[in-house]
């Protein structure tokens, strides 16, 4: 499989799954633009890959313009109006799974919405029903099982087997799927046609909303028709922070980008001139220490922020957290926010559009409920919420969740134009640390920045540990110094592990050619044309 593509004058696109990238170039061939092709990656791929993602989620987008403006789509779903703390009295904390769980308005497809007003802003003209086929003859025909799907669904059977409609839908005569298997997802194709017919708009406030509403209500879940019908995702201004090598863009809360930047501005600071060795590696980890405590102190709701997250990116706040950085030793470090999974997808085309998105149901197969109707798959993104008063994310109606989703772009000085992101819960923020410094300030290739050896300090998807877990394909010598340092190390027995998420990254260079690649970690490639 062709994980990396290159020289390619109209475009190029990058995903965790190669059916959907095949959806993503077809358009690029057809004349569409890059947003066009992320919006038939994004269907395609939730047909696809349901362990990650689905109509039920949320997503965030980072656009670079031909203009050269960068904006943000923020498609996050509030907790419904009905999701008040008397609903989880019985409980300590929101259940991860179950009808409770899937108490926040799903806003990916609100977020496709923005993409395609954008998309025709800037050239496109591919209608609706060729955007969405591939997704709908993949739901209506079947699709093979994928490695991850099938591990997943037995990992986690005993938490999902008894959801509504999950058995159904994502097991064979009540087993997980073996590798390989054809499922077909009947009603979520039905639902994309719909929307094909009709348009995006029908998912909140048509027929498909109404569907929703009627099985959501009939399973236990807080949401209602109203929730959906009041529904808009948003445009907004990215955060920023400006380093030696360009300027970094992710999104604000209530996304962790914070700390994703933070990281690469703290790192900067330190001054470290070689790849791969301790200076590296120790670095990065510190910086990722300081930037999630940050981030667990001040990330939430962006109506109810303490401050401004952009003040967390000056430069003198830079310095200071910079100089706690012990060059030597490691800091002591507790778990923080976030496991999850997720898809994150690149695209970028001839006229300048460069497209970094991410969209996901949180947990694996979210909070497992599988609404009839409609065939939509409900995200458990609402697990983020705090029932504890007095806390940050405390629950409230029309509150947005914490997310550790979070898309990543870079404007470099000598003209590059990176988009790059991952999906791995806390581990998001340290990949695109990885990847970052490994292209952009080691010059290393892109494909070697992805495919070098990677670790993960705290949550991500799949497992919560305190330790640093490293890929075994580390130097030993490295690993040595590393816990020498103070470090917890734990080797893992993969070269390459799934909990180091899937990441990938498109450039487009100086002279109009781009390329791609995808992480050999997931079922994905880049293809360009």
């Amino acid at each position: 499989m062709d994980l990396y593509s290159a020289g390619h004058r109209r475009g190029v696109v990058c995903a965790p799954h190669f059916a959907a990238v095949d959806a993503g170039r077809s358009i690029l061939a057809d004349g569409g633009n890059a947003l066009e092709a992320m919006v038939a990656m994004a269907a395609a791929i939730a047909v696809l890959y349901p362990h990650m993602n689905h109509l039920g989620g949320d997503g965030f987008w980072l656009i670079r313009e031909p203009s050269g403006r960068v904006r943000a789509i923020m498609a996050a779903g509030p907790a419904g109006m009905d999701a008040r703390l008397e609903l989880y009295r019985e409980h300590k904390a929101i259940p991860p799974r179950g009808p409770l769980a899937a108490l926040t308005v799903p806003g990916a497809v609100g977020g496709w919405m923005l993409a395609l007003e954008a998309a025709k802003a800037n050239g496109g003209t591919l209608p609706l029903d060729v955007l969405l086929a591939p997704a709908v003859a993949h739901a209506r025909d079947g699709y093979a099982v994928t490695r991850s799907q099938a591990w997943l669904t037995k990992e986690k059977l005993s938490e999902l087997a008894y959801m509504p409609d999950f058995a159904k839908t994502f097991l064979i005569d009540d087993k997980p799927p073996a590798v390989g298997t054809r499922l077909k997802q009947e009603a979520l194709a039905d639902t994309l046609a719909q929307l094909a017919h009709v348009g995006l708009d029908d998912f909140y406030r048509g027929d498909v909303g109404r569907e929703i509403a009627v099985d959501l209500g009939g399973v236990g879940s807080p949401l209602t028709r109203q929730d959906l019908a009041r529904y808009q995702a948003t445009l907004a201004e990215p955060l920023r922070v400006d380093l030696p090598s360009g300027t970094v863009y992710n999104t604000d809360a209530p996304t962790q980008g914070v700390a994703s930047l933070l990281i690469l501005a703290l790192f900067a600071r330190l001054g470290v001139t070689e790849a791969e060795g301790f200076d590296h590696i120790h670095g990065l980890v510190e910086a990722t220490k300081r930037a999630m405590r940050l981030r667990d102190r001040v990330v939430t709701d962006p109506n109810h922020l303490p401050h401004a997250l952009g003040r967390c990116l000056e430069q003198r706040f830079i310095a200071g957290e910079a100089m706690k950085i012990n060059r030597r030793k490691a800091e002591r470090w507790q778990l923080g926010h976030g496991e999850g999974d997720t898809v994150w997808m690149g695209a970028a085309d001839a006229t300048g559009l460069v497209v970094s998105y991410i969209q996901s149901l949180y947990w694996e197969f979210g909070s497992g409920c599988v609404l009839r109707r409609t065939g939509v798959l409900m995200q458990n993104r609402g697990v983020s919420f705090s029932l504890r008063p007095g806390d940050l994310n405390l629950l409230a109606p029309g509150r947005l969740p914490f997310h550790t989703l979070n898309p990543a772009l870079a404007l470099l000085k000598d003209g590059r134009i990176m988009a790059y992101g991952t999906m791995g819960g806390d581990g998001q923020p340290q990949t695109q640390g990885a990847v970052f410094t490994r292209y952009v300030d080691f010059r290393e290739p892109l494909a070697e920045a992805i495919d070098r050896p990677r670790w993960v300090l705290g949550r991500t998807w799949g497992k919560s540990l305190p330790a640093l877990r490293l890929e075994s394909r580390f130097d030993s010598h490295l690993v040595d110094a590393l816990e020498a340092a103070g470090h917890d190390v734990d080797i893992l027995p993969e070269p390459y592990s799934d909990i180091m998420g899937h990441a990938g990254a498109v450039v487009r260079h100086p002279d109009g050619s781009c390329e791609g690649v995808h992480d050999p970690r997931a079922d994905g490639r880049a293809a360009g044309v």
